[in-house]
């Protein structure tokens, strides 16, 4: 198998894994969204220990490294809160689309803090990307709004994270980085869960363990995918999670997106498909 295919299929897992999250986050039912973040973080945390003591590495990274781990962090855990907010109050589908708006984030933020040019199909992609969002949102000026505001503001963060992730590039192994997140997030949400506790079922921890599981397999299938092609190459499959998100919100929750919705999502895909397009279009005349 190429190492391009390995990519592909690891980002499939990826997006299905982080698909399973969420899905087991809206089982979890009206557990306070902190609680929630804390089990996510809190099993990958676990996990990536694991990794990070096989391998021998530095448990916090590297000295040099600190400033931009915290940052990361930091970004990464509003973006996870804010997006698990968003899926408890929003259809499972239009919050995971809302979410995936984080890779034209991260091209407006690479160019503004990065000074990475960018490239006038990269605007139009972008531009088409945002009036998709309209659909999706739908805006009316009252409180109806704070979950649509959350989903939009978890990619602002997500974006503002994974520019960061460009800055480490290779400078630290991402079950590292997964692991510093996953602490830092476990450390900062720990004394207000304890403080306001909310008591959960036996079901109710199955399925925020299950959330803490899948995100894990999101978060390294994702990392790992991005070692073997590059992100232009095969970012595009990621969006399968659309696909999985659907079918688990028409299936099991009986959410069904409304056409302006739907017509949303596909100006999003749209706009991240003619972008794949592209790239693969400049990659293949850069190698001839």
């Amino acid at each position: 198998m190429s190492d391009r295919n390995k990519g592909i299929l690891l980002l499939l897992l990826s997006a299905l894994g982080f698909s399973l999250m969420a899905m087991f986050v809206k089982l979890s039912g009206d557990v306070p969204t902190i609680q929630k973040t804390l089990f996510r973080n809190g099993i990958s945390m676990v996990i990536a220990l694991g990794f990070v003591l096989y391998h021998r590495e530095r448990l916090f990274g590297k000295k040099e490294n600190q400033k931009y781990l915290l940052l990361r962090s930091a970004l990464g855990m509003t973006g996870v809160l804010l997006n698990f907010y968003a899926i408890d109050h929003l259809v499972l589908s239009d919050a995971d689309m809302l979410n995936k708006m984080s890779p034209f984030i991260t091209i407006i933020f690479a160019a503004v803090f990065l000074k990475e040019y960018v490239m006038r199909f990269q605007v139009v992609s972008v531009i088409i990307a945002f009036l998709g969002t309209l659909f999706i949102i739908k805006p009316v000026f009252n409180l109806d709004m704070v979950p649509y505001a959350a989903g939009i503001l978890s990619a602002v963060f997500a974006g503002g994270a994974y520019t960061v992730l460009r800055v480490l590039g290779n400078k630290e192994q991402f079950y590292t980085v997964v692991f510093y997140f996953s602490f830092f997030s476990t450390v900062i949400l720990l004394p207000p869960v304890i403080l306001f506790y909310q008591p959960m079922s036996g079901l109710q921890w199955l399925y925020l363990l299950a959330a803490g599981v899948f995100a894990t397999v999101g978060q390294f299938g994702i990392t790992v995918a991005y070692k073997f092609a590059p992100a232009k190459e095969i970012s595009i499959f990621f969006y399968s999670t659309v696909v999985y998100s659907g079918i688990i919100s028409i299936a099991l929750f009986g959410q069904i997106p409304d056409i302006w919705s739907i017509l949303g999502y596909l100006a999003i895909f749209g706009a991240s498909f003619y972008m794949f397009l592209r790239n693969n279009r400049d990659l293949k005349e850069v190698k001839e």
